[in-house]
C-alpha cells in the first residue's frame, strides 16, 4: 500500500476526516520546527511557533488552492508565524554590516572549516546564523539547508526572484564573514602546530 500524497490527505480532511491532518503534521513537523528554530533562535519558542503554525494551517486549509506544493504553502505560514512571534517578543537579532567580502577569503575560510569536526561546524554555523537578521536567516535556511528552489522561496517570502537572488547572495557573504572571524584563529592555530 502506497502512502497517501499531500493532496489525498487534504481531500480527506476536507471530507471531514480530521485525523488525516495528523499524517501531515508527522510528515512536516521536523521541517516546520527547523525553520522556526532558525528564525526565533531557541527550542521552546520554536516549538510554540511550530504548534501555532499547524493550528493556523489547519484553520486555513480551505484557502490552500494547490497552485504550489503543500510544503511551500506551509513554509510560508511558518515564516509569517515566526516573524509575528519575533515582533511580539520584540527581539533584536545582532547583525554585522558588511559591504564586501573577498571571494578568495571565503575560499580560505572554507578550507579552514575542513579542520573542524562536523559537530563543531554545525554548532558554529547555527550560532553564526543567529547573528544574521531573521529575514536573511530564513533565505539561507530555505536554500542551503532545506534545499528549496529560488522559485519556491519567492512564494514563501513573497519577494521577486531577483530580489531573493540578491538577498541570498548578500546573506551568504554575511554568514561567511561571521564564520571567518571564528574560523581563522582556529585555522591559524592548527597551521602553527604542524
Amino acid at each position: 500500500m502506497t502512502p497517501n500524497t499531500d493532496q489525498e490527505y487534504i481531500a480527506q480532511i476536507r471530507a471531514g476526516n480530521a485525523n488525516a491532518y495528523a499524517a501531515l503534521v508527522t510528515k512536516y513537523k521536523n521541517m516546520t520546527f527547523t525553520l522556526a528554530l532558525r528564525m526565533v533562535g531557541n527550542r521552546e519558542d520554536a516549538e510554540e511557533v511550530a504548534q501555532d503554525t499547524f493550528v493556523k494551517a489547519y484553520k486555513a486549509l480551505d484557502s490552500f488552492k494547490g497552485t504550489s506544493k503543500f510544503s511551500t504553502w506551509l513554509y510560508r505560514i511558518v515564516y509569517n508565524t515566526s516573524l509575528d512571534y519575533i515582533k511580539k517578543q520584540k527581539r533584536v537579532v545582532l547583525s554585522e554590516h558588511i559591504d564586501e567580502v573577498n571571494e578568495a577569503a571565503i575560499g580560505s575560510m572554507q578550507n579552514a572549516l575542513t579542520y573542524i569536526e562536523e559537530k563543531e561546524k554545525k554548532e558554529m554555523i547555527e550560532k553564526a546564523l543567529l547573528q544574521v537578521p531573521e529575514d536573511e536567516r530564513v533565505l539561507l535556511t530555505l536554500f542551503y539547508f532545506e534545499e528549496l528552489s529560488l522559485k519556491e522561496i519567492t512564494e514563501i517570502v513573497n519577494l521577486s526572484y531577483d530580489n531573493v537572488k540578491i538577498k541570498l547572495h548578500r546573506s551568504r557573504k554575511k554568514l561567511f564573514h561571521i564564520l571567518k572571524n571564528v574560523v581563522e584563529p582556529i585555522y591559524l592555530n592548527h597551521g602553527s602546530r604542524k
